[in-house]
């Protein structure tokens, strides 16, 4: 896990705020696979590829994000 602490944090959102929006018109891809999963109708293998595409950069920075707090939260109880 160290390889995501050597991201750069500005890096990692700038590419989930992209890659939320994008492309941004007619409507982000984000949105539409959402909403076709939430109405059941997300089935086709490509439908489920694009999703997890685009909620990759999210789930990475999520993580990165935790890895801060939980190494913060280490650093203050040993000093």
């Amino acid at each position: 896990m160290r390889w995501i602490d050597r991201i750069p944090l500005y890096l990692l959102i700038l590419l989930a705020a992209w890659m939320a929006v994008a492309p941004v018109s007619p409507e982000p891809h984000l949105v539409e696979k959402v909403r076709m999963l939430s109405q059941g109708n997300l089935t086709r293998p490509i439908d489920i590829f694009d999703l997890l595409y685009h909620l990759a950069p999210m789930v990475l920075l999520a993580l990165k994000l935790w890895r801060m707090v939980k190494m913060r939260r280490s650093k203050k109880h040993s000093d």
